[in-house]
């Protein structure tokens, strides 16, 4: 059986006339979108112009909620009381189900953002939080979210649909966790780095550390950050090289259902 896999990318990360990444470029690789709400980045017009241009590529929609910090790129983190931080979320994936409703499009996935979803992936109860949000607002939607994440682990158990999300350009601890930014080697730069990054972990069945370390696991999602210089030169190789593999791209929905509904156990 062919195996099917998703592209993803965060987009629609432009403010005012601040311009950031290479949005339709990317909508002619990737099969889903992860949509700034505004909170990090993004506004009303880019927000629905995003939404649009979505649409038009045939692309999954996703809400891309963060902490309030515009000013640092949702990157810094911050502590919040769950209610508080649950009405953030609700009114950011509102704003975003709300685009792409009045383009004629529909959300189907949510997926955090920066600090927010790092510290998600390891703090349970602040998984809880994010979880609880987009249940309230609509359970059908698919949580993207990380591999071997308290986030992916909690949603799950809450009854919510997960698609497990590995990252191109980000390499690994040897405890499945992404290196920090901070440190060397955290973010490959070329192309060709996150090509062969994708290739081994889809050849292993799994996560490949920084350090040689095999994690089993299985995944829906590979992301291509979408605000850095070598994005749409990752992307169109990683896609290439994909389809020279006979792997099939498909849309987030599609290839949530072709994958396991086993998840793996935390390391």
């Amino acid at each position: 059986m062919t195996r099917k896999i998703n592209l993803n990318a965060d987009l629609g990360e432009s403010f005012g006339v601040w311009e950031m990444g290479c949005d339709d470029q990317l909508l002619r690789i990737i099969g889903a979108a992860n949509i700034a709400c505004g909170f990090h980045a993004g506004d009303p017009l880019v927000m629905r112009r995003t939404v649009r241009q979505a649409l038009a590529a045939g692309v999954s929609l996703g809400a891309h909620p963060s902490f309030p910090d515009l000013q640092g790129f949702g990157r810094r983190a911050m502590q919040l009381p769950a209610a508080e931080l649950e009405a953030m979320l609700i009114y950011q994936i509102g704003a975003l189900a709300g685009m792409a409703q009045a383009e004629g499009g529909q959300l189907t996935h949510v997926k955090p953002h920066g600090a927010l979803n790092n510290m998600a992936c390891e703090n349970a109860a602040l998984a809880g939080s994010v979880v609880a949000a987009i249940k309230s607002f609509d359970p059908a939607l698919i949580l993207l979210a990380p591999v071997l994440s308290q986030l992916l682990l909690v949603g799950a158990a809450a009854g919510l649909k997960v698609a497990a999300e590995v990252f191109a350009d980000r390499s690994y601890t040897d405890t499945g966790k992404l290196v920090p930014r901070s440190q060397p080697g955290a973010v490959l730069h070329s192309a060709d780095a996150c090509v062969e990054q994708v290739l081994r972990m889809l050849d292993a069945g799994g996560i490949v550390s920084l350090d040689g370390q095999l994690i089993r696991t299985e995944f829906h999602s590979i992301c291509v950050h979408g605000d850095g210089p070598q994005a749409v030169a990752a992307a169109t190789a990683i896609r290439a090289a994909l389809l020279d593999a006979g792997i099939c791209l498909v849309k987030l929905p599609e290839a949530l259902k072709s994958g396991s509904d086993v998840l793996p156990a935390m390391v």
